[in-house]
């Protein structure tokens, strides 16, 4: 076995850029820029500094287009395929409505990105630990910083029964992923069994919210102990990408008037809603500065089905371009470019065909259809806006585990420390300040049943479907090795969590105070004092 990657700070820096290119260990699968190559052989070595700095801003600005995917885009797109497809929001599993608290719309849009990014570490036994260690860190940040986030926010009563069934369902998945790190490897039917248990897990929920129902008679009385309330009324809401042309009722004419198709178009590519922009400070502008770039590329190739709009959201001039974008975007982003740019008996290209093809269809749908009424089948629309906002979402995923691991290599870092630390917070973003607002706006017990409901997704279907995407009928099965101790300190810590919330809470009659929250921040501030600890050697563990 040649030499790790990551010894080549050991060299001279003369030595930096022929080590990173000669290194099979240094290869990154995947992902459009080359970051070791970049770091090493393009900036010289006394701009090292500055490179590090342009890669943490990469990275953050990675966490902002995923954030905005999964909000804007993927989530919404969701929500209309389970509305098309007659579903209700509870067979649909994922629900903004229902009393199915822990497997929402919100946890599966936040959730989003740390699947993706599990699935693509999963895809190299070199970054698996990244996988690992985010989900074991954006487990333990979840259940301890934002969990006690809420209750120092705004005390409150907790709904017992879920609160129960949803820490008894994680600390089983936890003890799973803990006997398979321990095994070395997950087999065929171990990433079948995540998956099987997080139906399971589903099920258990819809027959805990039917038998609830039943019990009151599916009346309207007060959310009791069994479920949390729901907002009813929350904060303003900022306007979808795609709708941010809308100015709301008071703005719109008396008459109705025919819109010309280019008015259409540059209404809907339009992400700023420019009273809202006046009205708004500055930290609020200078983000939406940063996400305006992402927002416009998203809505040039995502089509977004709105079915609470009269129109369906439709924009006749959009969607018909949106036939050409999206179907590139997948060719385009699928391994990297590398389908899209295959050459057909060697002469012609595989996105030239989807070109062509998808042209002529969208010139026959601009053809067929009216501006004022969407067609028959608009809903078609919302499985190529799910597809495309995936394809993002998973090439977002591979960029972000490529520096990552590069960083690693830099700072000589382990993946699982990267993963639990720097991958873990940005994917629980999201988490954090949702779940933080909803306790602020007075729904505390809805927002601390998402803690626990989107991580078990996260684990289960992370570990399951990333495990299982990555096996072959020739070798059915992964290896998970634990590339540092640290892996131990994370499960141990993950699991110790666990059970203090799972004593703790039911000993105060699962009314959860200030002195509940500050212990969990401060549980997990040992933790991580300890995490790095053990990472930079100080602690040492046989």
């Amino acid at each position: 076995r040649g030499p790790q990657c990551w010894e080549v700070r050991k060299h001279n820096s003369s030595e930096w850029c022929h080590f990173i290119r000669s290194n099979p260990d240094c290869r990154l699968d995947g992902g459009f820029l080359d970051y070791l190559d970049g770091v090493f052989c393009v900036f010289p070595p006394q701009l090292l500094p500055l490179a590090v700095t342009l890669y943490a801003l990469w990275l953050l600005y990675l966490f902002i287009i995923l954030g905005v995917t999964a909000e804007k885009f993927f989530c919404p797109n969701l929500s209309a395929i389970s509305t098309n497809l007659k579903l209700s929001h509870n067979v649909a599993v994922f629900s903004l409505t229902s009393p199915l608290h822990g497997v929402t719309f919100l946890a599966f849009g936040n959730g989003a990105p740390d699947v993706f990014s599990a699935v693509v570490a999963f895809s190299d036994p070199r970054t698996a630990g990244l996988a690992i260690g985010a989900i074991f860190g954006a487990g333990v940040f979840v259940t301890t910083v934002v969990a006690g986030g809420i209750a120092l926010v705004k005390p409150f009563t907790a709904a017992s029964r879920p609160f129960l069934r949803d820490v008894i369902f994680y600390m089983v998945a936890v003890f799973l992923t803990f006997v398979v790190l321990y095994v070395g490897r997950i087999r065929l039917g171990e990433a079948l069994g995540y998956l099987g248990l997080y139906v399971f897990y589903v099920l258990t929920v819809v027959l805990c919210t039917w038998i609830h129902r039943r019990q009151r008679g599916d009346g309207l009385a007060p959310p009791g102990a069994w479920e949390p309330e729901m907002p009813t009324d929350v904060e303003e809401p900022e306007p979808s990408g795609t709708n941010s042309g809308d100015y709301g009722e008071e703005y719109r004419p008396l008459l109705p008037s025919r819109e010309t198709s280019l008015r259409i178009l540059t209404s809907a590519l339009s992400p700023l809603d420019y009273r809202r922009w006046r009205r708004k400070p500055w930290y609020w502008r200078l983000f939406k500065a940063l996400k305006v770039p992402v927002e416009l590329v998203l809505l040039l190739t995502v089509p977004v089905v709105d079915p609470d709009k009269d129109d369906l959201n439709w924009k006749r001039p959009l969607n018909c371009l949106h036939i050409l974008t999206s179907p590139l975007l997948c060719v385009l982003t699928l391994k990297s470019g590398a389908y899209g740019l295959y050459q057909i008996q060697g002469i012609f290209p595989v996105w030239a065909l989807v070109t062509l093809v998808a042209s002529a269809l969208a010139v026959i749908i601009f053809i067929t259809t009216s501006n004022e009424e969407p067609p028959k089948y608009h809903c078609v629309f919302a499985f190529l806006g799910f597809l495309a906002s995936a394809m993002w979402i998973n090439a977002a995923a591979t960029e972000l585990v490529n520096i990552l691991r590069t960083l690693g290599v830099i700072f000589q870092l382990s993946n699982t420390v990267l993963g639990l630390t720097l991958l873990a917070w940005g994917n629980s973003i999201g988490d954090t300040f949702s779940d933080l607002t909803m306790a602020r706006q007075g729904y505390p017990r809805m927002a601390f049943s998402a803690c626990f409901g989107g991580i078990i997704f996260n684990i289960l279907v992370g570990v399951g479907l990333g495990c299982l995407l990555q096996m072959t009928s020739s070798q059915p099965l992964v290896k998970l090795e634990p590339d540092s101790p640290l892996v131990w300190v994370l499960a141990g810590a993950l699991g110790l969590s666990l059970v203090f919330s799972f004593v703790t809470v039911p000993a105060q009659c699962f009314q959860l105070g200030k002195a509940y929250g500050a212990c969990l921040i401060a549980y997990y501030l040992l933790f991580l004092c300890v995490a790095l600890l053990t990472e930079f050697r100080v602690i040492h563990f046989s």
